[in-house]
This record gives C-alpha cells, sequence and structure tokens, in this order.
C-alpha cells in the first residue's frame, strides 16, 4: 500500500512554532526567476531562469516550490526528473534566510510522495561530501551513498571536493 498525501499539502506545525505556514506546490513559469534567483544563493555555479524552462519542458521532469502561507516568492525548490522507475534530484536549494526550518525535508517528503504514486524504484542525488546539512537530511530520509567522484566541485579558493551519489530504493511503505 502505498501513503500519499496532497501536493498542496502545507506543514502546519509549524504555524505555531514560526506564526507561518509554509505551502508546497508544483513549480511552473511564474516560478522561474524565483528558482534562479535561489539557485544562485545556493551555488557557484548557478542556472538561470531560461534554464529551469528548459529543464521543465523535458519529458518526465518535475518540481516543487515551498511558500510562507502559499504567497510570496519561493523560500525553496526543487527540481526532479523520473526515467522509466528511477529518478533523480537535478536541484534542490532553501533560501538562506530559510534554513534549519525543515523547508529541504518538506520538499524532498513532496517529490518521494509523487514518485511513489508513480511507482518508481529508486532516487538518486549527488551531493558535496562537505555539504554537512543537506547530507544529515538525505540521511535522514534514508539514502545511501553508492558513488562518489573525486575532486568533483571546485571551491573558490581551488580546492576541489568529491560529489557522493546517493539513493533510496523507493519500495513499498
Amino acid at each position: 500500500m502505498y501513503w500519499y498525501w496532497p501536493l498542496s499539502w502545507t506543514l502546519s506545525f509549524w504555524e505555531g512554532v514560526l506564526g507561518a505556514e509554509w505551502t508546497v506546490a508544483p513549480l511552473g513559469p511564474a516560478d522561474l526567476d524565483a528558482a534562479a534567483s535561489l539557485h544562485a544563493a545556493a551555488f557557484r555555479q548557478s542556472w538561470s531562469g531560461d534554464e529551469f524552462a528548459s529543464l521543465l519542458l523535458q519529458p518526465g521532469t518535475f518540481g516543487f516550490t515551498v511558500r510562507r502561507n502559499g504567497t510570496g516568492r519561493p523560500q525553496g525548490i526543487v527540481l526532479a526528473r523520473q526515467a522509466a522507475d528511477e529518478a533523480e534530484i537535478l536541484t534542490i536549494a532553501v533560501d538562506p534566510a530559510a534554513r534549519g526550518r525543515g523547508l529541504g525535508r518538506l520538499l524532498m517528503d513532496n517529490v518521494l510522495q509523487h514518485l511513489h504514486a508513480e511507482r518508481v524504484g529508486a532516487l538518486f542525488l549527488e551531493v558535496e561530501e562537505t555539504n554537512a546539512a543537506a547530507l544529515a537530511l538525505y540521511r535522514r530520509l534514508r539514502f545511501e551513498e553508492v558513488g562518489r567522484r573525486p575532486a568533483y566541485y571546485a571551491g573558490p579558493d581551488g580546492t576541489r571536493t568529491s560529489a557522493l551519489v546517493l539513493k533510496r530504493g523507493l519500495g513499498r511503505l
């Protein structure tokens, strides 16, 4: 049996903690510039709104945004792509001012729910080995390391760090 919750599911738990409710909705054309801005705040090599648009047009690609009270600029985005019975996270980013509030987890939960509904067997992603916050989230979500790309990422000072390839099987809940 699969467990479902609607894509517009809200995290009302945070209402009492932060005085706001967070709403997840599909990433759409009106969100592309905000997605690019969030990506630029999170990554040294960022994507433009046009690049997000091009990715969203590819078959099997989908994404989500998270907003406070369902309005305003997205505070986080995720973009994923499904091919046959596997999927990959292309990118996930949360506004630096909104980190540590569970928004990354909320976005990932919606991706996982979507993929369970599509009966996808596995989800892959890549993360920089020094990204402790992301690694902690992915470990809580039961991702396991299945590969490593040595010296994949270049830092602003020229140092190189490895990319970890992580996988989560998406068997029945």
